[in-house]
């Protein structure tokens, strides 16, 4: 026993100790205050508790050691299931794990050496010497012990046995203060860090070279003046490592899809943040989120916007997918998580929101997005609200994507085309029904009888939803064609990757579906964000998904719009490819404004729509957005018309009070290109209706 101090606490005494929780995203023993245990087999070793959900950034720190770079290992791992103990010890375990830096145990340096016999050797697990790794041996004594709390699952006990990177001796055996380890690799970490791992695997599934990743390694290395670090000192036997792996990975782990999948799960814990297996009562949910979108998630999201992608490949997949998108400086579009589950996702948010809330702020506690765009009407928003506690926008860039395309297909008559789109957009906005849009959509499919085709979609696809949308589209403000732009490149990139005809036969296995996107799709955005902060690989990227039509329309001069502000009723921007080229914008400044394009004629929001759009809105020529006036109108209906019931009134007082936080929020969300912003006789008469309510002055 190392010591017999009063104060020292008992192992029955761990948890009254306090939760360390460090703000850095990486922490190691330096960051913690340690506590030595008095009596059992722990006694005198160094322990603390923190959030389970950070142990990973605990071995992460602790392995970027200055003086002694590392790389802890599992040298052993135990668990129990929950309920498998009656009355568990205070430091009882639901999951045990054993950490020990990988240059020891044993010591190679000297081949004439013994593996020793005394109490500081590691306990025998039966892997032998680990021949392959023989030349790395040290004889270090570097180990901690993790216990994830039986009767607090949250906690982590973390007991460092030996916290110094000694051997038997007690001298230093590796880093910058081992003299015998100068000019060796036994000065950095034994390993190549995870981050450069990633990068790696990321350029061969994108399919650079090995020789061009080592010439292009080496020039990064000489570009900071020589080796400073393991990861330097990269070989080619490092990338042909990873290239075997990369090449020989296939996503069928097992021939039953349901067995792949969890095997996967199993194999990549670190990348799940939840995951529910399919039962008689339970649907199955994947949520998905690598280490490096979890860092962009935190990155652009915080005081940025997330948006939803949801229920893609809901006829070719056998369950449909939703992404999570944050926003980069560029407007672009970057898939931070994936939920495959085999319900709607909408209908089961509230049980992997959470999970992902947690996540993230474990990381960063002060992570918080300026707003969360929904893509579909049935989300229960109360849920993200709870998880996010943000705003919310309505985004419904896949309904006049639908709506565009199935006109284009089914509709020949370009004269027709164009007013049934500006038709949907009034029974969509309300702007011509007032409270019932029932007989909007009844004077539109009477005006509209002979196109029969298109009536027999809407009346199936749309009509049972329809009401839906509407009331939506009343109680919350829509997003502008700025994060529209960056969601539709999104979702033609992710149906071009996986839609490839060549995985046809794929489409109902889950696990192929996991697999294509950790990869290879995971891969081209992680290269798009590596290639515009270095330079590097530009030539490689897809050049289709460089920008998306947002940003394209931002390169159009304004002297390529010809605008008759006498006559909105079309509009024409000069081609920039061909000069001699005008295209035919109609209904323009409207989010249901439709070009004669190739590109839109083939369904897609093009840049000239959203040139016109910019030029309309700043030159205060069209009317505000469908979506601002229905938003407007629904406002100013709340504040002029206050009920006469007390507790209504009081609702309602309580309703304004929080739409008036919305708009101040909103402002900013129109400065940043988000949303429509309301126009200025909005603000006057809303200023004007507040006097209506005195408690909130």
């Amino acid at each position: 026993m190392k010591g017999h101090e009063p104060k020292m606490p008992r192992m029955e005494d761990i948890l009254s100790l306090p939760v360390q929780d460090p703000p850095c995203a990486e922490f190691s023993a330096a960051h913690i205050k340690w506590v030595k245990v008095e009596g059992g087999r722990q006694g005198g070793d160094d322990i603390a508790l923190i959030p389970f959900a950070r142990v990973d950034d605990f071995v992460k720190g602790e392995s970027s050691n200055a003086e002694c770079p590392a790389s802890f290992r599992i040298e052993s791992r135990r668990k129990r299931s929950e309920g498998s103990i009656s009355k568990p010890r205070v430091d009882g375990y639901l999951e045990y794990t054993l950490y020990w830096c990988s240059y020891g145990p044993e010591d190679y340096r000297d081949s004439e050496s013994t593996m020793g016999d005394g109490s500081h050797t590691k306990p025998a697990t039966g892997k032998g010497s680990r021949p392959g790794r023989r030349h790395m041996m040290r004889g270090c004594l570097c180990h901690f012990t993790v216990k994830r709390l039986y009767t607090r699952p949250f906690l982590a006990l973390i007991i460092y046995n030996q916290r110094k990177h000694v051997d038997k001796t007690g001298a230093p055996c590796h880093g910058i203060l081992d003299v015998d380890a100068a000019g060796t690799r036994a000065m950095y970490a034994p390993r190549i860090s995870e981050e450069l791992r990633q990068k790696v695997m990321s350029l061969l599934y994108i399919g650079i070279s090995l020789d061009n990743i080592i010439q292009h390694h080496a020039e990064v290395v000489q570009g900071h003046g020589g080796p400073l670090n393991r990861d330097d000192l990269l070989t080619r036997n490092d990338v042909r490592n990873m290239e075997r792996i990369a090449r020989n990975s296939s996503y069928k782990l097992h021939a039953d899809d349901e067995f792949s999948v969890k095997m996967w799960v199993q194999r990549h814990q670190k990348h799940v943040f939840f995951f529910q297996d399919m039962s008689s009562t339970e649907p199955f949910i994947l949520g998905i989120q690598t280490d490096w979108q979890l860092q962009q998630m935190i990155r652009y999201g915080h005081s940025g916007s997330v948006a939803s992608h949801s229920t893609f490949g809901l006829k070719k997949l056998k369950y449909p997918l939703c992404t999570l998108l944050v926003f980069d400086s560029s407007q672009n579009a970057i898939p931070v998580a994936w939920i495959v589950a085999s319900s709607f996702v909408t209908q089961d948010i509230r049980k992997w929101i959470g999970s992902l809330a947690e996540r993230i702020r474990s990381k960063d506690p002060r992570w918080r997005p300026n707003a969360f765009l929904v893509d579909d009407p049935s989300f229960d928003i109360s849920f993200i609200r709870e998880a996010f506690q943000c705003r919310f926008l309505l985004c419904a860039w896949h309904v006049r994507r639908a709506w565009m395309r199935s006109l284009l297909k089914k509709c020949c008559n370009i004269d027709v085309q164009r007013e049934m789109f500006k038709h949907l957009g009034w029974i969509l906005y309300s702007t011509r029904s007032g409270p019932n849009a029932d007989n909007a959509v009844e004077e539109f499919m009477q005006v509209y009888v002979d196109q029969c085709i298109f009536m027999d979609y809407f009346k199936r696809r749309w009509l049972p939803y329809i009401e839906l949308w509407i009331n939506s589209i009343r109680s919350l403000p829509v997003a502008s064609t700025e994060p529209l732009a960056a969601i539709e490149s999104y979702h033609l990139r992710l149906k071009s990757k996986l839609f490839d005809q060549q995985y046809a036969n794929s489409y109902t296995r889950i696990d192929w579906l996991i697999h294509t996107l950790t990869t290879e799709f995971h891969s081209l955005y992680w290269l798009d964000q590596y290639s515009a902060e270095t330079g590097y690989f530009t030539n490689v990227r897809d050049k289709a998904f460089l920008t998306n039509a947002w940003y394209q329309a931002l390169h159009i001069p304004d002297v390529d719009v010809i605008l008759d502000e006498q006559n909105l009723q079309l509009v024409k921007v000069i081609s920039q490819t061909d000069r001699s080229l005008a295209y035919t914008i109609w209904n323009p400044g409207s989010e249901f404004a439709l070009c004669d394009c190739p590109w839109s004629r083939q369904g897609n929001l093009c840049k000239h729509v959203i040139k016109v759009a910019i030029l309309c809105k700043n030159r205060q020529v069209a009317r505000p957005l469908l979506a601002s006036q229905v938003y407007r109108q629904a406002l100013l209906t709340l504040l002029q018309n206050p009920p006469d019931d007390p507790l209504v009134l009081e609702h309602v007082i309580l309703r304004v009070s929080r739409l008036q936080q919305d708009i101040k929020g909103l402002e900013d969300l129109s400065n940043n290109g988000l949303l429509q912003p309301s126009p200025p006789e909005m603000n006057s008469q809303v200023g004007d209706s507040l006097l209506l309510f005195p408690h909130l002055h």
